[in-house]
């Protein structure tokens, strides 16, 4: 088995659903931090959830969690997801936010 630490970077991310992590089959994820800027000075909410293998059974991780305008957010409790699971990041509306994960993958 071998392990690699990566980051994936998501920038402008807004109110479409955005794949912020996309797993692949045999494979698991160690989802380390994910860091969300508020870079368009407006306040946002946004909703972070896994699709479980891809499937539609969402499992919501932050639903209409705000961030304040001008501002960071820091998830920095473990997250794993176990093959095709994706973990996506949606804004409730139109706004500008990047988002960086930082994760290990382990294959």
């Amino acid at each position: 088995m071998a392990d690699a630490l990566k980051v994936s970077l998501n920038p402008t991310c807004s109110n479409s659903a955005i794949k912020i992590l996309d797993g692949a089959a045999d494979h698991v994820y160690t989802v380390l931090s994910i860091t969300i800027c508020e870079t368009g000075g407006n306040p946002e909410t946004f909703d972070l959830y896994v699709n479980d293998n891809a499937g539609g059974t969402l499992y919501y991780i932050y639903l209409t969690q705000a961030l304040p305008a001008n501002s960071t957010f820091e998830h920095t409790s473990k997250i794993v997801l176990d093959g095709t699971d994706e973990l996506t990041f949606v804004l409730d509306s139109a706004g500008d936010v990047d988002v960086i994960v930082s994760y290990l993958e382990q294959t």
